[in-house]
């Protein structure tokens, strides 16, 4: 059996990765960009992580707002949470930077934080766990995570330093 690569994500530092914008990865889809950007609102193993209902009406709130926003929508090809519950997840087609993004994502996160209407799609026939949503604590962590991107903005990733031995080897799971 071939020995697997470790996937780009886990050779980050997630012991100093703090709330940000980052690019996850970029790919090419039929000669076009994709970009994955890793929208994180906490500081892994640091901080708790979200409650699953609040980064569920996160997800059910932004991604209805970037697909209607009349600049982007064409552009948003996936929102939604990351397994780890500190953050979500963006693809776009194209390149853009992190403070490209950065603007959209301040607008989504104010319009998350102000809105005041049902969540949408929060009916049994349109989400698999329509009864978990919690719009108070969404948009306590929307409100949290627009200061520390207004005050605070985190684009590179640090990257893990893996300890190696004396030949050079190094060892992932260490």
């Amino acid at each position: 059996m071939a020995e697997e690569k470790l996937i780009a994500s886990f050779a980050v530092d997630h012991t100093n990765l703090k709330p940000g914008i980052y690019v996850s990865r970029q790919d090419t889809f039929q000669g076009a960009p994709i970009t994955t950007y890793d929208i994180r609102m906490t500081s892994p193993n640091q901080e708790p992580a979200m409650a699953p209902a609040a980064i569920h009406t996160i997800e059910h709130i932004i991604a209805t707002w970037l697909r209607n926003n009349p600049i982007w929508s064409d552009r948003v090809v996936y929102w939604g949470p990351m397994g780890c519950l500190t953050g979500m997840y963006l693809i776009m087609h194209g390149n853009y930077t992190p403070q490209e993004i950065r603007q959209l994502i301040l607008q989504a996160y104010s319009h998350l934080a102000q809105y005041d209407g049902p969540v949408p799609g929060a009916q049994a026939q349109c989400c698999g766990n329509y009864l978990m949503h919690d719009l108070p604590m969404a948009k306590w962590e929307a409100q949290r995570y627009l200061q520390r991107l207004q005050n605070h903005f985190h684009c590179q990733y640090p990257n893990v330093q893996r300890p190696q031995d004396q030949s050079g080897a190094i060892f992932y799971d260490a």
